[in-house]
């Protein structure tokens, strides 16, 4: 038995569409699962291939969903799947489902690939994925296509970004945003075409400076030398520890320049973010 998800792929007799490039990232990231009784969960199985594919490839431990609109997907049942008919953009749907099923492991989003389906079916399967589970969506260069509504502030993309800021919020200087995210998201990864989040609670945690305790050489700063922002900084700082009661009005003060001061500086580099074709 092979565990090349290509060569399953390709001896399926229902058809599936996939991108060729999805196989290699597939097998990095679900590898671990195979032969464990894991739940996973498919939106969009079209005509049934995927299903079996998932089945070969994960082993007969695998409890396999697939989610469609069409009630002829129900087809599936009698080969052993569990098929759910519903509207991926619909919340009350997510909201049933998840209640009938419980927590997953992998759910794979290879659905409608609009926008709002995109992201209302990542909201609602954050929370119902198991610590140590994927969440993946497919196709999701269409969040660059004109005829989907893109680009969009509310593209699925940005939505991602906005996932990606609330991991980064964890840091300890910095405020949690979005924790209805940032407390099962431990990372996101990003691939041609498809975005992977995976899930684990038990990691995301608010980060702290940590200190090994071994010996200083009181070595300088130089990332700012020679800089007027080194001057800037060092007058913040002792200035803070300095405990005057205007420190933290000059603070601020000192934060607004250095702020306009990086703004500034970004005229250098700019051309770094230009379209270079």
């Amino acid at each position: 038995m092979t565990s090349n998800l290509k060569e399953i792929y390709d001896s399926i007799p229902y058809l599936s569409i996939k991108y060729d490039s999805y196989f290699s990232v597939y097998e990095a990231l679900l590898q671990k699962y195979v032969g464990q009784e894991i739940t996973i969960v498919e939106v969009g199985i079209f005509n049934g291939g995927s299903l079996f594919m998932w089945r070969q490839f994960f082993g007969p431990k695998a409890r396999i969903i697939g989610i469609d609109l069409n009630p002829d997907a129900q087809e599936w049942e009698k080969h052993g799947f569990e098929i759910y008919i519903g509207d991926q953009s619909s919340e009350a749907f997510w909201t049933e489902l998840f209640q009938k099923i419980g927590k997953v492991d992998v759910l794979i989003d290879d659905g409608g690939h609009t926008n709002w389906q995109q992201v209302v079916t990542s909201h609602y399967a954050i929370q119902n994925i198991k610590d140590g589970g994927l969440l993946i969506v497919e196709d999701v260069h269409t969040n660059y296509f004109r005829e989907f509504g893109n680009p969009s502030r509310y593209s699925f993309i940005n939505f991602a970004h906005r996932i990606v800021d609330a991991v980064n919020s964890r840091a300890y200087a910095l405020h949690s945003t979005c924790a209805h995210y940032s407390k099962y998201v431990y990372s996101v990864s990003f691939f041609e075409s498809i975005v992977a989040f995976q899930i684990d609670s038990r990691l995301c945690k608010k980060s702290v400076p940590t200190s090994n305790n071994g010996a200083s050489r009181d070595v300088s700063d130089f990332r700012y030398q020679g800089r007027v922002t080194s001057v800037l900084f060092s007058f913040k700082n002792k200035f803070t520890s300095s405990g005057a009661p205007t420190a933290k009005v000059v603070n601020r003060g000192v934060d607004i320049l250095l702020s306009l001061m990086s703004k500034v500086e970004a005229i250098r580099y700019w051309k770094y973010f230009k379209d270079s074709r």
